[in-house]
């Protein structure tokens, strides 16, 4: 199957970033959230993100402007039921996606593919909730997506070559590389990097280092382009909270047990770069440790 038209559910930081690089491989774009004001902001993300790559001339004025002209929005979900590749990007809680799915089900075509950019989420257990197992997978992209060259594809356990096949063809045209994943809790990347960044979060409450000296650490004793502190705000403390739940729900090992103190910092609203304040506070000019 050859897939012209992507249909984008979430206009968030992955939602926009996935209509970016999808809109500037030359595929037909249809960009949904709930909210208007989201869908704008969106649109004003990717063409100053692009303004940024024409100026460093990674793309020309001309590639710009056709990208954008490739972008729809809309807040009606089902309007994406005609696309031949629909990506859910939305809030990473299953009761929301199985919700999106259901709701989208009814107006697909009979070939659409089904996936989701779940960063932990089981796609066999969200697959079985819709009418094409088959024609479903994991479509996990990095952030930020338009830099970020990995793309993680989750096979659920009934999901078949073909659809497998037209997702990685895309992955290529995107010129990024595909990982392939088995469907287990966290997949590869966040089942490796969530404890890493869980064990910086308890080498903090255990008072072994503070927050400067575990970034500066990692940074120069490991060589990591961002400490494991500075790393959790940039994703987001609820979204590595979400995760380290799935691992220890999903494979019962003490191991996966969130950190009180991630938990903490989740529960009084610091949960990053997005609310200005996390391991560091982001109100000043310059990033302050909170510890």
């Amino acid at each position: 199957m050859e897939i012209k038209s992507i249909g984008i559910v979430g206009a968030g930081q992955m939602g926009n970033g996935i209509a970016h690089v999808m809109a500037l491989a030359g595929y037909d774009v249809m960009l949904n959230d709930i909210n208007q004001e989201t869908l704008t902001a969106a649109m004003e993300t990717m063409t100053r993100n692009m303004d940024r790559q024409v100026s460093r001339e990674k793309i020309s004025a001309d590639a710009q402007k056709d990208a954008l002209g490739r972008i729809i929005t809309t807040t009606t979900l089902t309007d994406l039921g005609q696309t031949d590749l629909v990506i859910e990007a939305a809030t990473e809680r299953e009761t929301v996606k199985q919700a999106i799915f259901e709701d989208l089900i009814p107006h697909l075509k009979p070939n659409t593919i089904l996936t989701s950019n779940t960063s932990s989420i089981s796609i066999t257990r969200l697959a079985s909730r819709t009418d094409r197992p088959e024609r479903f997978m994991g479509f996990h992209f990095m952030n930020p997506v338009p830099v970020m060259k990995l793309v993680e594809l989750i096979r659920g356990i009934a999901t078949d070559e073909e659809t497998y096949a037209a997702c990685k063809a895309v992955v290529d045209r995107l010129d990024k590389t595909a990982a392939s994943a088995e469907d287990f809790p966290g997949f590869i990347v966040n089942r490796i990097l969530m404890p890493m960044i869980n064990e910086a979060v308890y080498t903090l409450y255990e008072g072994v280092g503070n927050v400067q000296s575990i970034d500066s650490s990692m940074k120069l004793g490991a060589n990591h382009p961002m400490g494991p502190l500075e790393l959790a705000d940039f994703i987001g403390l609820d979204t590595c909270l979400a995760i380290m739940n799935v691992l220890h729900d999903g494979l019962a090992d003490t191991k996966y047990r969130p950190c009180p103190l991630l938990t903490k910092y989740v529960e009084a609203g610091w949960l990053g770069r997005k609310t200005q304040r996390g391991f560091y506070d982001y109100r000043g000019d310059t990033p302050v440790p909170t510890r």
